[in-house]
């Protein structure tokens, strides 16, 4: 059974590498995502190589293997599972739920974690949007990639629904929580921009003005 350790190696590559299309994840990126230094990364990815987890070139960067992406989705799908289990079944807040699941993500088996996807209804997203790899730990929900696009980039009078949000540190998932912008919650920008970076949105009966930044770390879909 793979290591906690090895399991956050190709969960953090497998992320670093869909971040940027494919391409390879640095020993630096790795360094700054796991707070570790260069050389324990350098360490651990010839672990990696050896296991064939994971392909290494010095100067080029690392990416995994067949069996290390279907590792690396198996631990996805743990977590974003337990997150949206523990959303739905303890009333745990969209702010609260990534730490808990970073700790139990290692410790779940599969069985139990089946056990949770049918319990849940075989959900397709967790609570912050992010599609949940299937059993199979090969293929993902399919995602509207025409139709999905970011809050910063819809003009004035389009209909949106809030679809995902790539922004997922605690601090501003309690922003939202505060404007009043959950998942499945629909609005309609009023102007973008708005002036000094900021665009305006309505959500229901309220008016929000919003920096552009942030909307940038929203995906919506057509509403």
């Amino acid at each position: 059974m793979p290591s906690l350790t090895v399991e956050n190696y190709v969960k953090t590559i497998y992320q670093i590498t869909a971040g940027q299309e494919g391409g390879p994840a640095t020993t630096g990126q790795l360094a700054a995502a796991l707070g570790v230094s260069p050389g324990t990364v350098t360490s651990m990815l010839k672990t990696l190589d050896a296991a064939r987890l994971a392909t290494h070139r010095p100067y080029e960067g690392v990416a995994l293997t067949r069996a290390g992406r279907a590792l690396a989705l198996r631990v996805i799908r743990r977590h974003r599972l337990i997150e949206l289990f523990l959303m739905r079944t303890l009333d745990m807040t969209w702010d609260e739920v990534h730490d808990e699941a970073e700790h139990m993500e290692h410790a779940v088996s599969d069985l139990l974690v089946e056990r949770i996807d049918a319990l849940l209804g075989r959900p397709d997203v967790d609570p912050h949007g992010d599609p949940i790899p299937r059993a199979d730990a090969v293929s993902l929900p399919n995602e509207d990639e025409e139709r999905a696009k970011s809050l910063a980039d819809c003009t004035a009078g389009a209909a949106f629904r809030l679809a995902r949000v790539l922004d997922q540190s605690s601090e501003f998932l309690r922003y939202l929580t505060d404007c009043g912008l959950g998942l499945g919650t629909v609005g309609e920008v009023e102007r973008n921009p708005d002036g000094a970076g900021l665009m305006r949105i309505r959500v229901g009966d309220r008016g929000l003005s919003l920096a552009l930044d942030a909307a940038g770390k929203l995906v919506v879909a057509e509403a």
